[in-house]
């Protein structure tokens, strides 16, 4: 029979952790038994303290196994009617008996003074918290993962272990922590050695907490606001001080702008290169057109030209547009910039599933030229917006009315609702507020994150004579890296 515990003797709860026996929900609740808490904190669960004998396990106080599962028993029971009686309702927990308790699954502090890090083994991963992040690492990953001269070439930096040879069982035979280093050693005898710091940078968890790119997200009146300089040519083209002030400005706005620069195809072709490979398409290495119609494409006219982002149907869009206007002798013409992260970014506060469907519903984007010497049929798949998905971070937005092929790549019932989505991006994307006009003019060339902002213009008169480029975006985070910079 269960022993009623009255209400005024309840005392202050103690909290014990069983492995898996207690639910996380009821933090196993243990209030005094027979008179005596002591044994029950401090017996037999953890496992060096059991010694084997002919009736089955004892503990170092004595107590079989069997009298354990009693005094289980009536632990668990007594839990159960204190936290119905001051909870006033039911938590339900089985306890499971065995004739052995299985092994308690425990923290290992660095030092017994301080709690900065503590690691737990379980199964098939290992725990660690350390600086306010619990990381979770499998066992395989640990071994791959490892930095010692006969796994990691760190002249090279390239992995030596071949990967394929490390067993899919593996665990590490022992484990050690000290103020700033996980020591694991293996089966074998091969010992790996992680920095503390280096495992919060490196693991899943704390790679949740960080973003790839550092960005500024803008509309008109906050990029106006920010007043970001523009790079004199010279200094752009002769200085680290110059190329870096530009990338910064680049890499946080997706826009950044070239003053005094000679206006020929030629000079803007040495200023391109100055950050990136330049990247050859099916318009050539540096193009150059005016509104003869030359080419296919609506660009070639005076008519204007809705926001969008250029060639999105390449399997992977180009990353990076320069424009220069060489000459222009008429009116109108204005270029338009839209951030698309930063409406994409309105859509995911307002209507978060919608924005969620953009991210997931693969499209296809096609150019078909048939233009003599110059005949083309492009489709690139992806969906409008893309995120890592470690931690939703938008790095590419893929929107082209003109060049979206018809939708053929997802059931009816998802089409409704994609449509209503794009319908809401659209809107924020045409918000006059998040509207940036700029007027081109020889000698001012423009940088452009095609991943990021949209471009457009407005119809023009007379003769407007404009060049450029595509760049490769890997070539220009490549540079911005070794100037220091988080790209």
């Amino acid at each position: 029979m269960v022993r009623r515990v009255p209400r005024r003797s309840v005392r202050k709860p103690h909290i014990l952790w069983l492995g898996g026996l207690l639910s996380p929900s009821s933090t196993a609740l243990v209030a005094a038994l027979d008179g005596s808490q002591a044994p029950l904190l401090g017996g037999p669960p953890r496992e060096a303290g059991w010694s084997r004998c002919r009736e089955g396990p004892v503990c170092a106080s004595g107590l079989s196994g069997s009298m354990w599962c009693h005094r289980l028993a009536h632990l668990f029971s007594s839990t159960q009617c204190l936290l119905n009686r001051s909870s006033g309702h039911q938590i339900s927990w089985q306890p499971r008996y065995r004739k052995s308790l299985p092994a308690v699954s425990r923290w290992h502090h660095m030092a017994p003074a301080s709690l900065n890090c503590a690691w737990q083994l379980h199964g098939d991963h290992l725990e660690l918290r350390y600086a306010e992040t619990l990381m979770r690492f499998d066992y395989v990953w640990l071994r791959d993962h490892c930095r010692s001269a006969s796994c990691y070439n760190s002249k090279t930096n390239q992995r030596s272990l071949d990967t394929a040879s490390v067993d899919l069982c593996i665990k590490p035979k022992t484990v050690r922590v000290d103020e700033t280093t996980l020591f694991l050693t293996w089966p074998d005898g091969h010992v790996t050695r992680y920095g503390l710091e280096w495992l919060v940078k490196n693991s899943y968890e704390g790679q949740k907490q960080q973003v790839m790119h550092p960005r500024i997200f803008w509309n008109a009146e906050i990029y106006q606001q920010a007043q970001v300089p523009s790079v004199d040519c010279q200094n752009f083209l002769e200085t680290k001080e110059g190329l870096k002030e530009f990338l910064q400005n680049f890499l946080l706005y997706g826009i950044a702008f070239v003053e005094n620069v000679p206006p020929t195809k030629e000079d803007t072709e040495i200023l391109a290169e100055r950050i990136s490979l330049i990247r050859e398409t099916i318009y050539g290495r540096m193009w150059y057109f005016t509104s003869d119609f030359s080419r296919g494409d609506t660009a070639y006219t005076k008519l204007a030209l809705d926001r969008h982002t250029d060639t999105t149907y390449f399997q992977e869009p180009c990353g990076i547009q320069v424009f220069h206007c060489l000459k222009h002798e008429g009116t109108g013409g204005r270029t338009l910039l839209v951030d698309g992260f930063y409406a994409a970014e309105q859509v995911l506060q307002r209507a978060p599933e919608e924005f969620e469907l953009l991210t997931k519903v693969p499209l296809k984007h096609e150019y078909i030229e048939n233009v003599v010497g110059c005949p083309n049929h492009m489709i690139g798949v992806g969906p409008i917006l893309n995120i890592y998905p470690w931690n939703n971070e938008l790095y590419l937005i893929r929107y082209n009315n003109y060049d979206r092929a018809v939708i053929n790549t997802v059931p009816y019932d998802v089409v409704h609702r994609w449509y209503a989505a794009h319908r809401t991006l659209t809107t924020e994307l045409r918000r006059p507020e998040n509207e940036l006009w700029v007027k081109l003019k020889p000698g001012k060339a423009l940088f452009v994150d095609n991943w990021r902002i949209l471009h457009g213009r407005e119809s023009f008169t007379g003769y407007r004579q404009l060049c450029g480029c595509y760049l490769t975006r890997d070539d220009m985070l490549n540079t911005a890296r070794f100037l220091g910079l988080q790209a």
